[in-house]
């Protein structure tokens, strides 16, 4: 192929108006077919020159030896310029050209024709020139040559073959620009050791992307292969862009620029693979001794000065954040050993003999001094945490002997006995807590010492500040613990006193609950004896049961009373033992006289009454089982009753005037009733006796007269 002096690229708003064409046809010599299509508009002739010219130095030197016909389509022009052009052929292209066929209209020119004949100027334009109308184009070029414009079957695009004429163009010159950087890039590393020193930014770096220009190459190659073998099968073909041949798609000369292309390529790639991974072993050297150089020196200077736990929470925790800092710091060179370490594995894999040696050495050297300083940190954030433990445990131990003392300071005065169990309760409580927090504060100090005593030593470390410091943090945690067991120990000495005092106050206050229940016993036992102890019973022995039941009723009563004395004595011992002068206890004990001498006086009625009944009914009782009774021991009987009724309707006068009955009427009714019911029983025994006493008599007067009688009759007689 000749050398395209002109790009399309350059004239490509000209090439776009189609003033000129090569349609891929040709005629029966085998000569390509130039079209020109002139339209009605003025056609630039210094731009249809231009094209022609481009057009022109597209195919080789032999093809332009066959000639080219060429088809100047006037059927929308004027004749002038039909003329004006083929005369410039004889200018542009005298050599190259056969035949010229103009196309001429089917109505106009038939005049003007016989004014110019262009066969009587063929010597002197050196090409045959014909007039020819569209229909009849064919008797000079077969119809599949000729597109449809002219009827026939060929197809063109004009601008799929512009577009495919830039790239190739545009592959041609890149690709041959990148064989000549290449070409010297390879030359000049393989014969200077200078290149290899230098960077691959500066000294590897052509102006086109090698793959970019390849993939171009091999998609033209593939479009032009795919043309020709469409174009191969004879007619049109399918495609927009017929095949013109190897003269015109230049396909070897794209196959060979591949080629060469490739094969600068790989030497440029293994060229640039040897200087990367030299360069890379030379910055992954310069990386590593970095890393190990911040660690040896400012990381472990940063650590050693860092030795403190703080006094206080507020301390520990700025040594906290200022250890995070410290291992925000190292994480930052942390990361970087570990990009080192994937990229040192990446080499060890593929690295040969010598570089493996390098890079494991490289790798055990990084590992070992981050290894160390990780050790380093991870013992310090242990020992910070143990130390916050602690400090965080002695101030909750702190609070709670604060809250405890306060508690103990504060004055007791609770409102019953309820409430000073709840205190007494809640004060174990915290005491419990104090010595759980005061076991774990143990616990914590003793693992932040054994977390001090096995950090990790520095190798050849100086033996100036840890041991001093060290020494001043295990006696400052012992001065810790020593102080909150002291404060403990007050604290527990006063929960004693407090102690005894609620347990005090919890006896004071029971002596009084159990005092008024007292007093609300015998109130009981006086209701139930006012309300339910109205009987006196129907003989002597039921009576004589019921006084026996009434003396132990009694006694339960006084046993309550004399039980309500002891606790308001206790009462009073205790006021005095807890210096509690407001407590007020004093209207206990006129409570508790004053029911008991209502219960003494209704207890003396009731006990008078039954033996009142004893005796009535006893003396009853003897009246009515005696054969012979005194009158008086009747009238006693009688008399006995009598009192014992006046004495049932009599009520209970208590000390403070106030009167109260024994049961309800009925009750007391049926009590006399029973009482009338043996005054009858007497009465009748009464009158039975003085019956008897009247017989007697009768019977003494009758005996009495008979043994006067019997005397006197005697005397009568002889």
């Amino acid at each position: 192929m000749s050398n395209v002096t002109v790009e399309a690229t350059n004239m490509l708003p000209i090439l776009k108006k189609k003033l000129a064409f090569l349609s891929g046809g040709k005629d029966r010599r085998s000569g390509l077919i130039l079209t020109i299509p002139l339209s009605s508009d003025q056609t630039s002739m210094e731009e249809l020159s231009a094209t022609l010219d481009y057009l022109l130095s597209i195919p080789s030197d032999k093809c332009k030896a066959r000639g080219f016909t060429v088809i100047v389509d006037g059927r929308k022009s004027q004749w002038n310029i039909v003329k004006t052009v083929v005369l410039m052929l004889q200018n542009v292209i005298p050599a190259e050209v056969s035949l010229v066929c103009v196309v001429k209209p089917d109505e106009f020119w038939d005049k003007k024709v016989t004014h110019f004949c262009f066969w009587k100027e063929k010597d002197r334009l050196g090409f045959e020139v014909i007039l020819v109308s569209a229909n009849k184009l064919t008797r000079y070029i077969e119809p599949c040559q000729l597109t449809d414009d002219f009827g026939g079957s060929l197809d063109y695009d004009h601008n799929d073959w512009l577009n495919k004429r830039l790239v190739f163009e545009k592959f041609t010159k890149e690709s041959t620009s990148l064989l000549d950087e290449l070409s010297i890039i390879n030359d000049s590393d393989k014969n200077s050791a200078v290149d290899k020193e230098k960077s691959a930014d500066c000294a590897l770096l052509p102006s086109f992307d090698p793959e970019t220009v390849l993939q171009t190459g091999h998609e033209l190659l593939s479009e032009l292969q795919q043309r020709r073998f469409n174009g191969s099968e004879g007619g049109g073909g399918q495609g927009a862009w017929c095949p013109m041949e190897e003269e015109l798609l230049a396909q070897p000369q794209v196959m060979k620029l591949l080629d060469s292309l490739r094969e600068q390529y790989t030497r440029y790639q293994e060229l640039c693979r040897q200087r990367n991974k030299r360069t890379q072993l030379d910055e992954i050297h310069a990386k590593v001794m970095q890393v190990v150089t911040w660690l040896q020196g400012p990381g472990s200077e940063l650590l050693k000065t860092q030795q403190a736990i703080g006094d206080s929470m507020r301390a520990a925790q700025a040594l906290q954040q200022k250890h995070e800092e410290i291992e925000s710091q190292h994480s930052e060179w942390f990361a970087v050993y570990v990009e080192l370490n994937q990229q040192i594995a990446a080499l060890l894999s593929a690295g040969e003999e010598e570089e493996v040696v390098e890079l494991k050495a490289l790798q055990q050297q990084l590992s070992d001094v981050c290894y160390q300083q990780a050790a380093q940190l991870e013992g310090r954030q242990n020992v910070l945490q143990a130390a916050q433990g602690f400090h965080s445990t002695t101030q909750e131990l702190s609070q709670l002997l604060d809250g405890l003392l306060g508690m103990l300071c504060a004055d007791v005065a609770p409102a019953d006995g309820a409430s000073i169990q709840q205190n007494l309760k809640l004060l174990e409580e915290k005491l419990q807590t104090v010595e759980a927090g005061l076991a774990s504060l143990r616990q914590k100090g003793a693992l932040l010492m054994e977390q001090m005593c096995t950090q990790p030593s520095w190798p050849l470390e100086e033996t100036e500040s840890p041991p001093g410091e060290q020494q001043d943090n295990v006696q400052h945690i012992q001065a810790v613990m020593e102080e909150m067991q002291l404060r403990k120990q007050r604290c527990e000495d006063m929960v004693d006193v407090r102690r005894l005092k609620m347990l005090q106050m919890v006896q004071l206050f029971k002596c009084e609950e159990d005092a008024l229940q007292a007093v609300e016993w015998l109130g009981e036992l006086l209701d139930a004896l006012l309300k339910t102890h109205v009987r006196l019973g129907d003989d002597s022995q039921e009576t004589r049961t019921m006084l026996d039941k009434h003396r132990k009723f009694v006694d339960v009563a006084q046993s309550t009373y004399d039980y309500g004395r002891q606790l308001l004595q206790a009462t009073v011992v205790l006021c005095q033992s807890l210096r509690c002068t407001t407590r007020s206890s004093g209207d206990t004990l006129p409570r508790l006289n004053r029911v008991w001498k209502q219960f003494s006086v209704s207890a003396e009625e009731r006990q008078q009454r039954l033996e009142l009944a004893l005796n009535f009914h006893t003396a009853a009782e003897r009246v009515l089982q005696q054969e012979r009774v005194d009158p008086e021991s009747l009238d006693e009987v009688d008399s006995s009753g009598k009192t014992l009724l006046d004495r049932l309707t009599m009520p209970v006068i208590f000390p403070d005037g106030t009167e109260q009955y024994f049961g309800s009427p009925s009750d007391t009714a049926a009590a006399a009733e029973g009482v009338r019911e043996r005054l009858l029983l007497v009465e009748e025994r009464r009158l039975q006796l003085q019956e008897m006493r009247a017989e007697l008599t009768v019977y003494q007067v009758c005996r009495d007269l008979i043994v006067f009688l019997h005397q006197q009759s005697s005397t009568f007689l002889p």
